[in-house]
């Protein structure tokens, strides 16, 4: 069940990989989830957009992060340090989503406080899938914090 459009979904999706972004972002329409998402394609831009600077200045805070780990320029473990420790973005939900199985991201995503840590699918239908057991799970049980200028 999706939430109803005026209660959309913010979500900054940082991807570096058009093709992975284009499939996200489609499997989440077919997936009828109510989102708007934003893309970043790098660490910094990613940065920007979270504290509304340069281009992203009109930028809406996002409700959730889909964060790759593999990114050029400042990578994912940094984007996600400096996310949960800013008092005013800690609170949103980091999802680290990405191509790697390894242990040692998997740890370092966690202990830089990542909120779930998700291998990316390889098949279309996965990533619909995935969108889906998304919406399910964020989107219909979990309640997100609102910053403190909309409580």
């Amino acid at each position: 069940m999706s939430p109803p459009i005026e209660d959309a979904v913010t979500i900054l999706l940082v991807e570096p990989n058009p093709g992975d972004a284009r499939l996200f972002s489609e499997s989440f329409d077919d997936a009828s989830i109510a989102s708007e998402i934003h893309t970043a394609t790098d660490g910094e831009a990613a940065l920007d957009f979270v504290h509304q600077r340069g281009d992203h200045a009109d930028s809406p805070r996002p409700d959730m992060i889909l964060l790759d780990f593999q990114l050029p320029g400042v990578s994912g473990a940094d984007v996600l340090s400096e996310l949960k420790s800013e008092p005013v973005l800690r609170s949103i939900p980091v999802i680290v989503m990405t191509s790697s199985a390894s242990e040692e991201d998997i740890a370092k995503s966690y202990e830089l406080h990542a909120n779930a840590y998700v291998q990316k699918p390889v098949e279309p239908d996965e990533f619909i899938e995935l969108c889906q057991s998304f919406e399910d799970f964020w989107l219909t049980f979990v309640r997100l914090p609102r910053p403190e200028s909309e409580s």
